[in-house]
């Protein structure tokens, strides 16, 4: 056994041996610690890999056991696939995509469900007609909501992908709103005439936008034609028994289901 070596990766400590770490020679991993490449050294004289600390400790787990472990409810697929191609771990390379094929297999039988809802509220807010000048004006705005269950985690984070919010003169995706990896709900605005851009940040009004196309959502018409679009291009259909037609329709229910 060789002496324990401590690793700092991105702040997280981890601490292993020379041989796991040298395991495979032809990695990132193996030539840092061969020589071939110079390491990084912390305050503390810990070898530093400027990289998700989190991550690191599948990487190393399967450095250790040639296995990749990973727990039933991982939802950061995509983080784990640049640290991979990072560390250059063939073996490794080869067992995520394995993996990822096994969970996309897993999830073709797959259910969506939303659920919309739609109000119309008044907001008030102040018009600069002047240097000195302002008067209050008001408005009626559509505010949606719309409540999104599947039992595909992996279509949830593909509607992430292509729906943005507008807030504060930013788009930020919807997928950072997604804590349950199952459950999603957008609440939304439409845009107003005449209402300043500051005082939807004031308000804390958001609005919706589908990228790349860079359209806005202004009504459930436009969010039901473009989820359509999102679900059927991942092999969802309209299920024809549920919900009655009229809710359908009505844009009140959404159910698409997915078959193998």
């Amino acid at each position: 056994m060789s002496e324990p070596i401590t690793l700092n990766v991105g702040g997280k400590l981890y601490t292993t041996s020379l041989s796991t770490l040298t395991s495979f020679p032809d990695s990132m991993l193996g030539a840092m610690f061969s020589g071939k490449i110079p390491t990084k050294k912390d305050s503390q004289g810990n070898c530093f890999i400027d990289r998700d600390g989190k991550i690191f400790r599948y990487i190393l787990n399967f450095l250790r056991t040639s296995h990749l472990d990973l727990p039933e409810d991982f939802q950061e697929m995509g983080l784990l696939r640049r640290e991979v191609d990072f560390y250059q771990i063939q073996p490794l390379i080869e067992a995520l995509q394995e993996k990822e094929v096994e969970l996309s297999k897993a999830e073709k039988n797959a259910m969506l469900n939303i659920t919309l809802d739609q109000k119309t509220q008044t907001v008030h807010f102040t018009v600069r007609e002047a240097p000195q000048i302002y008067s209050l004006s008001s408005s009626n705005m559509e505010v949606f909501s719309a409540h999104i269950f599947s039992t595909s985690c992996l279509f949830l984070k593909l509607l992430g992908s292509k729906l943005y919010y507008c807030f504060n003169g930013n788009l930020s995706s919807i997928s950072t709103y997604l804590q349950d990896p199952n459950h999603l709900t957008l609440d939304w605005v439409a845009s107003v005439e005449g209402l300043p851009e500051e005082e939807y940040t004031k308000q804390n009004l958001k609005r919706l936008w589908v990228v790349p196309d860079n359209k806005q959502i202004n009504s459930f018409q436009v969010f039901v034609e473009e989820v359509l679009k999102i679900a059927m291009s991942d092999g969802f259909c309209i299920d024809s028994s549920h919900p009655h037609t009229s809710d359908f329709m009505n844009n009140k229910i959404i159910r698409l289901i997915r078959y193998k």
